[in-house]
C-alpha cells in the first residue's frame, strides 16, 4: 500500500483547492456581511458576489444577469426541469430528456409524469451518444423542453448538444443541459452551443459544495421554486451563500485558465489506465466512448463480469483505493446503474460496474499501484463466484 489512500472518485467530488479556500476566508469572517443588507457590511458581500458572477458569465460567454446561483447542480435541474415545465404548460407538456441523465433530473421527470406532463426519452447507443435522427422524430410542436447533458457522470460521453439544442429550436422547444461534469473541464460557450438553460456545479472543479448555478438566457420565462425573498433578481429566495459564490467563481477561474494543460495531463493517466486494465484484466468491459476524446478525460468506467461492483469497490477501498461503482447520488442504491442498462447492458454486467475518476493531483505511480490491485482483487472475487466457476474459468486460455 502506499503511504496515503488514493482518490480516484473526483466525479463524485473533489478537494477545495487551497488558493480557492483563501479567496473564501474573508467572507467568513471581517466581509461576513448579508448580500442583501442595505449597509457597508452588506455592500462588501455584494461587491464580492457581483464580481463572482461577472467572472463567471466571461468564461462562458453568458452575461452576468444570466447568472442565478444556487445551493447545487441538484437545485439547478431541478428548476430548469419544473420551472420550465410550469411556465410553458399552457403551450404544451411534452418533455424529451436522455435516459442517462443524473438522478436529479430523471426522479424530477418521474415527479413531473405524475402531474400530467409527457416524458419522452431520446435513444442512445452503446457508448451513451444521443440518437440525432430518434430525437427529430420524436419532437413535435407540444414539446417545451428538450434536456441532455453535456458530459455524462458515469461513462463520460460527451454529447453533441450543439445539434440538439438546434433540433429542439426548429420546434419552438427550449434546450437545457445539465453541465456539472463538463463545467471546468470542456471549453463552454452558452451561445454557441445554443442553450437557453445550463446548469453547473461548484465541487465538481475544486470549489466548496453546497453552490452551484442555473443559466437562463436573457429572455426565457421560468417559474421559481424557491420563494421568500428577493434574492437573485427575485428568482431565487434564500440568502447568498456569499463564501460559496466566491469560491465557486475561483475555482471556475483556475479551473479554465488551466483547462487544457489539466485535460492533457489527467487523460494521459485515464488512458494509461485504461490501456492496462484491458491487457492484464480478462473479462472486462470499458463502458462509454472508445475513442478518449469524445469522453471525459478523467473518466474510465469498466464492467468485470463474474463480480459484483461493490466487492470490488471494499476490495480497493481496504488496498487504500477509494472509487465509485455508479454516480454518488445513487451509489446506495442497490438496483443496477440505469446508465448502463441504457446503453444496452445486462443486468450482471451493469452491477459489475466501477467508476474511476482521476484528478490534477493524482499519479501514474498511483494508477499502476492501483491497477495491480484491481488484478488481485478480481483474481480473488472470481475465485469465489459461482458463476465463473461455471463459465469463466473454461475460457481462460
Amino acid at each position: 500500500m502506499l503511504n496515503k489512500p488514493i482518490y480516484f472518485d473526483h466525479a463524485a467530488t473533489t478537494p477545495l483547492d487551497k488558493k480557492v479556500l483563501e479567496k473564501m476566508l474573508p467572507y467568513f469572517t471581517e466581509n461576513f456581511g448579508n448580500a442583501n443588507s442595505q449597509h457597508v457590511f452588506g455592500r462588501n458581500a455584494v461587491k464580492g458576489v457581483d464580481e463572482a458572477r461577472d467572472s463567471i458569465a466571461k468564461i462562458i460567454g453568458a452575461k452576468p444577469g444570466e447568472i442565478y446561483f444556487t445551493s447545487g447542480g441538484t437545485e439547478a435541474d431541478n428548476w430548469a426541469l419544473r420551472g420550465v415545465a410550469h411556465a410553458f404548460k399552457d403551450k404544451g407538456r411534452k418533455i424529451i430528456i436522455s435516459p442517462i441523465e443524473h438522478a436529479a433530473m430523471i426522479s424530477t421527470a418521474k415527479a413531473l409524469e405524475k402531474e400530467g406532463f409527457i416524458i419522452e426519452y431520446m435513444k442512445v447507443d452503446g457508448e451513451g451518444f444521443v440518437d440525432l435522427d430518434h430525437l427529430k422524430s420524436i419532437v413535435d410542436d407540444d414539446t417545451i423542453l428538450v434536456a441532455c447533458m453535456m458530459a455524462n457522470n458515469e461513462v463520460g460521453t460527451i454529447e453533441p448538444i450543439k445539434e440538439i439544442a438546434k433540433i429542439a429550436h426548429e420546434k419552438g422547444a427550449l434546450a437545457f443541459s445539465d453541465a456539472v461534469q463538463a463545467a471546468g473541464v470542456l471549453k463552454i460557450d452558452v451561445k454557441d452551443l445554443g442553450v437557453d438553460l445550463m446548469s453547473m456545479s461548484s465541487h465538481k472543479i475544486y470549489g466548496p459544495k453546497g453552490v452551484g448555478l442555473l443559466y437562463i438566457k436573457t429572455g426565457v420565462r421560468i417559474e421559481s421554486i424557491i420563494t421568500g425573498g428577493h434574492q437573485e433578481r427575485t428568482k431565487r429566495g434564500g440568502t447568498t451563500n456569499v463564501p460559496g459564490v466566491i469560491g465557486f467563481a475561483e475555482a471556475f477561474r483556475i479551473a479554465d485558465e488551466n483547462l487544457e494543460e489539466n485535460a492533457k495531463y489527467v487523460s494521459s493517466l485515464r488512458d494509461r489506465f485504461i490501456k492496462r486494465v484491458l491487457a492484464e484484466v480478462p473479462f472486462v468491459k470499458l463502458n462509454g466512448p472508445v475513442d478518449g476524446a469524445k469522453r471525459l478525460p478523467a473518466n474510465a468506467d469498466f464492467s468485470f463480469k463474474y463480480i459484483e461492483g461493490e466487492s470490488i469497490l471494499f476490495s480497493l477501498d481496504l488496498a487504500g483505493i477509494a472509487v465509485s461503482s455508479g454516480s454518488a447520488c445513487s451509489s446506495g442504491s442497490l438496483e443496477p446503474s440505469h446508465v448502463l442498462l441504457a446503453l444496452g447492458l445486462p443486468d450482471e454486467l451493469a452491477h459489475g460496474s466501477i467508476r474511476f475518476s482521476f484528478g490534477k493531483h493524482n499519479t501514474v505511480e498511483e494508477v499502476d499501484y492501483c491497477v495491480e490491485e484491481i488484478k488481485t482483487a478480481v483474481d480473488r472475487l472470481r475465485k469465489m463466484s459461482p458463476l465463473f466457476k461455471a463459465e469463466g474459468e473454461i475460457n481462460y486460455v
